[in-house]
């Protein structure tokens, strides 16, 4: 997960509505750990995001941030008149309106949170790629009833030695004594019998079932084959890279991309046989690695590919392409893009990197629609 953004200082457009209460029904999920509300007033109805409250409750919604002249306000749900069925009690002291902002789910049962997370990524991809994608979020192994597994955590200092957690959009701090989504050991950087070189705050997978369970989504849906060429594309310390090397086999070949030139020269080192560039990747593909590639894996930031990349992309003319996503938004996005250029989404996995949260992480496969794509041999 990316650390709390900075909260957008919005101009008020009108009298604030800060702290005023309103009962409601709870509608949709929607993306971003809320629920949509619509509350009808004397101007028409206004659109609020609401925290803490599961779809089909009746709750009273207190008003976080909006005013008059706002096209949709925040809020957060403070009283529960009639609850759902999936609302439970949160495990964590430190988790409910006004307290730390780390997890939007607690409140919710595992299997009822993994059913929000799927209907977010099918209601992307039906809005923004015009598709109806049947994908239910998957469990991983590596956490306790989805609590315990991060295995990297971030507090604040407070004096005296105490430390905290950030409120919702905020910089004001909760003092906590522990967090329990963090594990109780800290990463480690093996997969399948390879250890991986990590610099100190480099990034690596947080759940300790992440890197097995996305190397196997990746592997299982590329299907790489000896004498095959690969590129991967935010390429990290080389996850990817050391098993499509291990698949594609000395008469294949491997080429990486990545924007950290730390992370460059470790996977380097941790997968030999790599040729590597560090670079932004839009810039590098566009004096690099432009003869054909069988495979491409996307591993983007949580902005997602874009056009430009989506676009080069193609320009290798893969047979397959593994997008390994943790915004289900940018997804859809970039999927649509892929459409354009005639690759379509031919199978979609998302699993529960991330419990107690909204977050979900995604790996689509997407392929030419209509026209063969010849493999390459070195």
């Amino acid at each position: 997960m990316s650390p709390p953004r900075r909260p957008r200082v919005r101009q008020q457009r009108g009298r604030s509505r800060v702290g005023e209460r309103f009962e409601a029904e709870v509608g949709p999920i929607a993306h971003g750990g809320h629920c949509v509300v619509r509350l009808p007033l004397d101007d028409g109805d206004r659109v609020v995001f609401v925290r803490h409250a599961v779809p089909g409750e009746r709750v009273v919604v207190e008003i976080t941030e909006g005013s008059d002249g706002d096209r949709f306000w925040r809020g957060d749900a403070v009283e529960v008149v009639e609850a759902s069925t999936d609302r439970v009690v949160a495990p964590c002291p430190y988790a409910g309106p006004g307290l730390c902002g780390g997890c939007d789910f607690q409140h919710v049962s595992l299997p009822a949170q993994r059913a929000l997370k799927t209907e977010v990524v099918r209601e992307q991809l039906r809005r923004l790629a015009r598709l109806d994608v049947d994908v239910m979020v998957e469990p991983v192994p590596g956490d306790r009833d989805g609590l315990g597994w991060r295995t990297r955590q971030r507090y604040v200092a407070l004096p005296g030695g105490r430390r905290g957690m950030r409120k919702h959009r905020s910089h004001d701090v909760v003092p906590v004594e522990r967090c329990l989504i963090e594990a109780e050991e800290g990463p480690r950087y093996e997969v399948r019998d390879a250890s991986f070189a990590v610099a100190a705050g480099g990034f690596w997978q947080v759940h300790p079932g992440a890197p097995e369970t996305l190397v196997a989504a990746v592997l299982d849906a590329l299907d790489p084959q000896p004498g095959e060429s690969a590129l991967d594309l935010y390429a990290g310390v080389g996850l990817f890279s050391r098993f499509l090397l291990d698949a594609v086999g000395p008469d294949g070949r491997v080429r990486a991309v990545e924007g950290d030139a730390a992370a460059v020269r470790l996977a380097l080192r941790n997968c030999p046989g790599l040729r590597a560039t560090a670079g932004e990747v839009g810039a590098v593909l566009t004096t690099e690695y432009d003869e054909p590639f069988d495979l491409v894996v996307l591993d983007p930031p949580r902005v997602g590919a874009k056009r430009k990349v989506v676009e080069q992309v193609v320009d290798r003319r893969p047979r397959a392409v593994a997008y390994v996503a943790c915004d289900p938004a940018a997804l859809a996005r970039d999927v649509a893009i892929f459409a354009e250029h005639g690759y379509g989404l031919t199978s979609l996995r998302a699993f529960d990197l991330f419990p107690m949260t909204h977050h979900v992480e995604c790996v689509a496969l997407l392929e030419p629609q209509g026209r063969p794509t010849q493999r390459t041999t070195s």
